[in-house]
């Protein structure tokens, strides 16, 4: 399983550059901390990253662990955890196959990160490691991007051209679904030249799984899962065809 994940790594390479892109986004922070409130034991942060949530709920009292598979996130999350003195227990581990020895009452996952789980053999095992590692009416909260038909039918293709410095930056990126997989496959290319001449070449690609609404009810149900909201934004908005998000909130039963 982990070749699955690994392989869809090129987004994330330099972590410095995802905090500076995300660390200003809160909504999903302001969220999951006022349903950390009332809780004094652990709680599992999955797919951490570079520690966006895990340490600022850990600079308000919080336990939370951090779990991340890449080990560049992982690396920059401890250095900016001992940056501000806190001692929190970050943990590189497969998600789909999670060895914490403990049980939480919460736990969650932001950042989209639930359409990394490609297959349906991913999503299947990443709720039964989940659920291993709940208690008894714990409960799961984590984003996954709504798939709008009317976006998603059309291939995305977008060239941008700027000059720096007397160089041309040129960024080619495109994006294309396919309907049988439910997966979004996008690409990113970027040329630097100085006159005709190549100076730098780099290219990046990332595919996301897209889960439709009833499909992912049955999928929550079928782990013994009940769902307890649904969501089209972190800000509680009612879920649309149109929202950009499902914020899935679930419990554990029993």
């Amino acid at each position: 399983m982990k070749n699955i994940f690994e392989s869809n790594f090129q987004k994330y390479e330099n972590p410095a550059q995802y905090d500076t892109l995300h660390e200003s986004y809160q909504d999903d922070l302001i969220y999951i901390i006022e349903q950390a409130q009332e809780i004094h034991l652990s709680i599992i942060d999955l797919a951490c990253g570079t520690g966006r949530l895990t340490i600022p709920m850990s600079k308000q009292g919080l336990h939370v662990i951090g779990v991340d598979l890449h080990e560049g996130m992982l690396n920059r999350a401890r250095k900016k955890a001992t940056v501000d003195n806190l001692q929190i227990q970050f943990e590189q581990q497969d998600c789909t196959e999670l060895k914490l020895n403990m049980k939480s009452p919460l736990i969650f996952m932001t950042g989209n990160s639930f359409q990394h789980f490609l297959t349906n053999e991913s999503q299947d095992k990443l709720l039964q490691s989940v659920s291993r590692h709940l208690e008894p009416g714990g409960e799961f909260v984590f984003d996954t991007r709504n798939p709008v038909l009317a976006e998603l039918s059309i291939d995305d293709v977008s060239e941008t051209v700027e000059v720096i410095y007397g160089k041309r930056k040129e960024v080619n990126h495109s994006e294309t679904y396919n309907h049988s997989t439910q997966i979004l496959h996008c690409v990113t290319e970027t040329v630097l030249k100085e006159d005709e001449e190549t100076l730098h070449t780099e290219k990046e690609s990332i595919s996301l799984r897209y889960t439709y609404p009833m499909e992912l009810k049955r999928l929550l149900e079928a782990h013994e899962f009940e769902l307890v909201h649904l969501y089209g934004t972190w800000k509680k908005l009612v879920f649309t065809k149109d929202s950009p998000q499902m914020i899935v909130h679930c419990r554990k039963r029993g």
